[in-house]
């Protein structure tokens, strides 16, 4: 009886060690699996938020397609973690007919060459990180194999070409608001880091062009205002040192 009993308590103590581990490997699986829905729902909140941001820009129906179909996927991949999931169903049925409308306007691109850059700073800086966010979102879904090479490259080009312009537009605003002042130092320098900007970029467009050569012509202005000014500074220097010798050398007066 006393080995029985014995017997007895050790399975017991088995069976409750093997019960403990199991329920707590279930609850490291569905803590895991609820970590996984909470980051696929960043990705829809996300990409809602660039879809958003989009109406900053010119239209893009191709973007707006690549992130629906991002939305999308991570909508599908909660309902596989959690098929029960509440409105999981609906929200991927909203998102498909999304897309197909997308699909239906892709091609249809704005042009960013007649995009124009807002002047509220505030404005600026909200579109430069939504371009920021959406190139980074267009590698991460090439690098994936989502997004095939020619669409992404076509699209960061695009983008890429309305960061440049922001950039260099905002330059220029600057410079030629510090030259209005005649702060003719300031404004050369705004000038020549959008040159200098202009000439590293690796695409040559017709806008590149065209604000090398209106850049060119301000920094020339600017040096020949320069010289101007330091010519007419040096007239009256050299008129002040000589009235300075007259009054030196002119005659004494005899009282």
């Amino acid at each position: 009886m006393i080995a029985i009993i014995i017997g007895l308590i050790v399975a017991l103590i088995i069976f409750v060690v093997v019960i403990s581990a199991v329920q707590q490997h279930k609850e490291k699986q569905e803590a895991e699996k609820r970590t996984k829905v909470a980051k696929q729902k960043a990705i829809i909140d996300e990409s809602e938020e660039l879809i958003l941001n989009l109406g900053n820009l010119p239209s893009s129906p191709n973007l707006v397609k690549i992130l629906n179909k991002r939305s999308i996927n991570a909508a599908k991949a909660i309902q596989t973690l959690m098929p029960g999931a509440k409105g999981i169903k609906s929200r991927i049925q909203e998102l498909s007919a999304r897309l197909e409308a997308a699909e239906d306007l892709a091609g249809k691109q704005g042009n960013e060459e007649t995009f124009m850059v807002p002047d509220n700073e505030q404005q600026i800086l909200t579109i430069l990180q939504c371009i920021k966010k959406i190139r980074a979102t267009l590698k991460s879904e090439q690098s994936k194999g989502i997004l095939d090479a020619q669409t992404f490259t076509q699209e960061d080009q695009r983008l890429d070409a309305m960061q440049l312009k922001i950039n260099i537009e905002s330059l220029v605003k600057r410079g030629s608001q510090a030259q209005s002042k005649e702060m003719l130092g300031s404004a050369r320098q705004y000038f020549e880091k959008a040159l200098q900007t202009l000439a590293t970029h690796p695409i040559k467009t017709e806008y590149v062009a065209t604000k090398q050569t209106e850049i060119s012509n301000q920094l020339a202005d600017i040096a020949d205002s320069l010289k101007n000014t330091n010519a007419n500074d040096a007239a009256k220097k050299a008129k002040s040192e000589e009235s300075e010798l007259d009054i030196l050398f002119q005659p004494k007066k005899k009282w």
